[in-house]
Formats: C-alpha cells, sequence, structure tokens
C-alpha cells in the first residue's frame, strides 16, 4: 500500500483489524471487502475467504481481478465513478471465480471517504445470487420461447376466459390481447362445429384429460383454415386443476396434401375398377337396348310392355349408380357426412371388383344383418374398403381368397385403440390368404409413399389414405398379420344409431304438387320435356329455356311471371353461373333450383356466395328433384 493511501486510511479510521473497515460485516454470513481505486484487495471477512478458498493473510493485497470473470474486470473499475457522486453508494452483479466454478455476485458498495470528503477504499457487501439468474435466465429463454413460438399459445382461466396469448395467437385469430381480456371471446369454443363438440370437449378438460382435435376456423380476412388443437391442464403443486392450456397449430398445407395424395390414389383406383365399370355399363345398355327393340315391334301385350319397361328403369338406375361411383372417385369433392349403410356399400364396390380382380381371387362376404348405420362421407368409404382390397389382391399374386365381413363393437372393448366407452363402433374387416408381413413392414404400412411392391406397381399411397380417412372419421385401425399365411386388417368407425340420422336417409316416394309458374332452363331438349311434363302433371304451369341467353332475356322481361326456376349448370351461350347473377338483379325473390352431372367443391362455393343453398345432382329422380322444388317454393 502506498504511502499517501495509508495516511488516507488513517485519516479514515482507526488501524484496527479488518472489522473496523467492515464494520457489522465482518462476522457476516454475506461475504464482504475492501478494495483500493486500483482494485486491490485491502481486507476481508472470514465468509469472504471460504467462499474463494483462501485464508485471510494470501488475499491480503490481492487483485480482485484474479477472481473476477474475464468479461466483468471492466464494469468493475467502471463503478468507481458512480460512487463519486452522492450518495455514493451502487448496486452492481458481476459473475466471480470460484473453486465452485463461475457464480453470479450481486454487490452493494459504498465509498469510504476521508476527513475532506475524498474517496479512499471501496466497501462491498455481496450476495451469491446465482441460482436467482439461473432461473432469471431459464424464466428469459422459456418466455422468448413461449412469445415467438410457431405454434398458437392460449392460457385460460376455469371459465375458458382468456388470461394470455402469445404473439401466434394474435398474428393468425386477429385478436389482440387486450380484446381477449376486455370481451367476452371464447378462446376455445373457436372452430368447433356444433354445441354437441364443445360440450364433449369440456366433459374432456374438466375430468381433468387431454383434448385432441382437428378444427377448421376462418380468420377475419374469410380464409378457412386447419388446425390441430390440444388442450390440457394446468396445475397447482397441491395438484388442483388452475388453468387450462391451449396449443393451436396451423396445419392447412398439410391437409392440402393429404387432399392431393388422396386424389391422386382415387385416380390410381378408378383405373383399377375401368374394367368391371365398363363390363356393368355395355351389360346395362345391353338390356336397355333390347328390351326397347322389344316395345318397338309391332303391338306388344301391356303386361309386357310394362314388364319391359320396368327392366328398362331399373337399368337405368344402376347405370346412374355406377355413374356416380365414377364421379366420387374421380372428382374432387368436399367431406359430407351423413348415414351410410356400409353393408350396401360393400355389396356395390364386389359386384365391381368381381368384375376386374383375377379369377383365381374370390372375394367373400360375411354381413351382420340390420347393421346401424354410420355417420360418414359415402365416398370415403368407398376409398377404405377399395385399397384394402385392392392391398389384398396384390398380397396374393397366385390367387386366393379376399374375405369382407361386418360387425359391431362396444367402444369398451376398444379402450386398448383410444376408444370411448360409451360409444359403439362398426368393424369393417378385410382378411386375405396371401403373403403376409413381417413386423418391420407392418410398423411402416401407413407410412405415405411406403411400398413393397416391385417398380412402378404402387405409389405407396393406399394404404397411407386409408389411414387418413378413418382417422377424419375418429375411427380406428388395427392390423394381424404373420408372414406366409396372410393379414386382416380391422376398421372401427363410429356408428350412428339415432333414428333421427337413419330417418334422414329414408324420403316419400311422390312429390307434391303445386300451381305455381317454374321456367326450366336445359339444353337438352328431351330433359325439357320430360320435366315439363312431369311438373305439369303435377299442376304447375311450365315454361322452357334452351339456352342461357335465351333463360336472361325469359326473367329479363317484366311481363312473365315466375315463382322458381330449375337452372341448368352447362349451356351454351351463358353459363347457370350467369343466368343466376342476372336473376338475382332482375328477380332477386326467385327460387332456383341448380342442376348439375358434376357439381364440383369451388362451383358450389362461388353460388353459394351468391346465396344459392339449393342443388341436385344428374341423373335424379323426377321424386327428388320435385320434393326439392317444392321445399324451395315453401321456404320462408
Amino acid at each position: 500500500m502506498s504511502v499517501l493511501m495509508t495516511e488516507a486510511i488513517d485519516r479514515a479510521g482507526p488501524k484496527s483489524p479488518s472489522g473496523a473497515w467492515l464494520g457489522a460485516w465482518d462476522n457476516s454470513a454475506d461475504v464482504a471487502y475492501c478494495r483500493d481505486l486500483q482494485g486491490r484487495l485491502l481486507v476481508a471477512n472470514q465468509t469472504f475467504a471460504r467462499k474463494f478458498g483462501r485464508t485471510s493473510e494470501t488475499l491480503n493485497h490481492c487483485r480482485l481481478a484474479e477472481f473476477i470473470h474475464p468479461d466483468d474486470r471492466s464494469s468493475l473499475l467502471a463503478g468507481v465513478g458512480d460512487l463519486a457522486r452522492p450518495p455514493h453508494r451502487a448496486v452492481a452483479e458481476h459473475r466471480w471465480l470460484t473453486p465452485q466454478g463461475v457464480r453470479w455476485f450481486s454487490w452493494e458498495e459504498s465509498a469510504i471517504q476521508d476527513d475532506d470528503g475524498s474517496i479512499v477504499a471501496i466497501r462491498a457487501i455481496g450476495r451469491d445470487i446465482t441460482r436467482q439468474r439461473l432461473a432469471e435466465e431459464q424464466f428469459y429463454r422459456l418466455s422468448r420461447a413461449v412469445e415467438q413460438s410457431p405454434v398458437s399459445i392460449v392460457i385460460t382461466d376455469l371459465d375458458g376466459r382468456a388470461q394470455y396469448v402469445n404473439y401466434k395467437y394474435t398474428e393468425v385469430s386477429g385478436h389482440t390481447l387486450e380484446d381477449l381480456l376486455d370481451g367476452d371471446i371464447e378462446v376455445l369454443r373457436d372452430g368447433h362445429p356444433d354445441q354437441l363438440s364443445f360440450d364433449n370437449f369440456w366433459t374432456t378438460v374438466r375430468a381433468g384429460g387431454e383434448w385432441r382435435g382437428e378444427l377448421t376456423t376462418t380468420r377475419r380476412d374469410g380464409s378457412m383454415v386447419w388446425e390441430s388443437v390440444k388442450v390440457s391442464c394446468l396445475r397447482s403443486p397441491a395438484g388442483d386443476i388452475t388453468n387450462y392450456l391451449c396449443l393451436r397449430e396451423d396445419i392447412t398445407e398439410r391437409k392440402k396434401l393429404e387432399h392431393e395424395l388422396r386424389q391422386a390414389q382415387k385416380m390410381e383406383s378408378l383405373g383399377t375398377l375401368a374394367g368391371g365399370i365398363a363390363h356393368d355399363f355395355n351389360n346395362l345398355l345391353a338390356i336397355i337396348n333390347g328390351y326397347a327393340e322389344f316395345c318397338q315391334q309391332g303391338t306388344p301385350e301391356p303386361a309386357m310392355l310394362q314388364k319391359s319397361l320396368r327392366e328398362i328403369h331399373r337399368a337405368a338406375q344402376r347405370a346412374s349408380g355406377l355413374v356416380r361411383q365414377i364421379l366420387t372417385f374421380s372428382r374432387k369433392t368436399e367431406v359430407r357426412f351423413s348415414p351410410v349403410d356400409l353393408n350396401q356399400l360393400a355389396r356395390d364396390l364386389v359386384h365391381l371388383m368381381a368384375e376386374t380382380f383375377p379369377r383365381t381371387v374370390t372375394i367373400q362376404l360375411a354381413l351382420r344383418d340390420r347393421l346401424p348405420n354410420l355417420l360418414a362421407d359415402q365416398n370415403q368409404l368407398q376409398q377404405i374398403v377399395l385399397n384394402l382390397c385392392v392391398n389384398a389382391r396384390d398380397a396374393m399374386p397366385s390367387g386366393g381368397a379376399i374375405t369382407l365381413s361386418t360387425s359391431t363393437r362396444p367402444g369398451a372393448a376398444l379402450r386398448h385403440l383410444g376408444a370411448e366407452g360409451g360409444r359403439d363402433f362398426a368393424c369393417l374387416e378385410v382378411s386375405d390368404t396371401g403373403t403376409g408381413m413381417t413386423p418391420e413392414v407392418r410398423q411402416r404400412i401407413f407410412e405415405p409413399f411406403f411400398t413393397t411392391k416391385q417398380g412402378n406397381q404402387g405409389t405407396g399411397l393406399g394404404l397411407a389414405v386409408v389411414y387418413g380417412i378413418v382417422v377424419a372419421h375418429h375411427g380406428f385401425i388395427e392390423v394381424d398379420s404373420t408372414l406366409g399365411t396372410g393379414s386382416t386388417f380391422r376398421v372401427f368407425l363410429p356408428l350412428a344409431v339415432s333414428q333421427e340420422a337413419i330417418a334422414a336417409v329414408q324420403a316419400p316416394t311422390e312429390f307434391p304438387g303445386g300451381s305455381e309458374n317454374v321456367l326450366i332452363v336445359d339444353d337438352e331438349e328431351s330433359l325439357r320435356t320430360l320435366l315439363s311434363s312431369a311438373l305439369s302433371r303435377k299442376g304447375y304451369v311450365t315454361s322452357t329455356a334452351a339456352s342461357g341467353l335465351e333463360a336472361i332475356e325469359a326473367i329479363s322481361d317484366p311481363s312473365r311471371r315466375f315463382e322458381a326456376m330449375l337452372l341448368d349448370l352447362n349451356m351454351p351461350g351463358a353459363s347457370g353461373v350467369d343466368v343466376l347473377k342476372v336473376s338475382r338483379i332482375c328477380r332477386p325473390k326467385l327460387r332456383v333450383v341448380i342442376i348439375s352431372g358434376h357439381l364440383t367443391a369451388d362451383i358450389r362455393q362461388e353460388f353459394e356466395q351468391l346465396g344459392q343453398r339449393s342443388f341436385i345432382q344428374k341423373p335424379y329422380k323426377l321424386d327428388d328433384l320435385g320434393r326439392q322444388l317444392r321445399g324451395v317454393l315453401d321456404a320462408v
């Protein structure tokens, strides 16, 4: 210590042990020391010595730089300037090097002055805050992760009111945190299709369970997004539920890809069915032509004429069913859940496949009588049956047997798959006597593009599409397979057992009449004549138009009276969309039924944006068309 420093200390206080400099802190549990202005250690208490693994004697006149982390040494000396100004106190945090490793200390520093008010030394009292700093850093990292997460995060109270949302949620939803806190916005309700779905969700989470699902939501700009939603409980240390955590991930692009994969697989399936469909069509045309020629030869007996007409009508209905199946496999249609007879669907598809599959492959049915209806999308169920059967056929290159069976299973028996005990499920089982699978192949069969078929014999999409459809229907699938003995696929889908759902597919056989004026717009003369005759017999007053332009001319004439219009979609001159737009301007109260043989989801959406909700697809039954017409006329 320099002579000047010694003299300054002499003036500042008596030459006594460290307690004279540190005061009550000499025996404190907190570390304490005094240093000169150049950073040399003058005195330190026993706690300091123990913390840094030194003795009091070896600490005298050590430079503090030996103990401080290299990155923090400059800040130690820089803090002296703060002490030169009243109240001559400062607080600083540094990292220090101890035998236990790098530790964070918080220091309360105060200046020691001589009689002239000059600072001669600095006293520092410190506390080890390493745990606190680590906790703060951990909290900071966690808060950044939550705030910058690509997944929308919402925390609510037990009533579902938002208490926190991250930036991603505000970006996606368009709501600010202030909107959510001040308004009455049900953040957990968003996306649920109906109140029953929302009630089932609350039943799960309030019981302490985790809810998962895929929901469609509408953004403020009108766009639709798919989100994978997970809601779980946050609990107190005592185990009580205090909040709900909701994670929402945008999966729109994934759903679009799944849709495209499914569409590609549909086309592959259509190729498989083409031969059988062509064979059936030729048979039906032969029946229609034969009975029509028979009716034209001479004057047949009335009974024989009626029989011939019945056979022609029956063949035409079967042809309509074939056309409908071709369209459902080839076009992009939106998912529509309705009651479906799984047994009848299986019979229809087996009939088609029997004409296409090799004669060495036999298909057997074992269907449960009076199987309750499924609440499902019929187009996608056709995909499931067809894909599983094609997969079974390919597993039997030398021939064999495919067995389709249906049954019911209680949800309690499927708990190992994740089913709820209170629901019943239909089971579709497809078994084959083929080559079977190894456990390694079995684990990967539902992966997109995974295939064991050689060359270009398969895309690897069939079973991936089946799995996606089953999950979308809230169902389950399990597979049993042994190498060399065959495979069995079991698909479990929820039953629609309510009488209302079953009655929804039943309809009266004849439509009621009316006296209103109806404009029939179709470019096919035979159809115009047929519809005009059928409606006139029921009391309607009919007019016809052979093109879109002729229809526009008719509805633009104020002297002509029309209460309803049957409008074909594809016509020369002006399309059905053009006619509808004109009718909305000239006759906004005119009731319209759109008729089309190929109504895509995009075209339907365009019509719905114009307020059009009534559609019927060709080929149609006159009774169905008549009931639909009566329905729009009677609608309030």
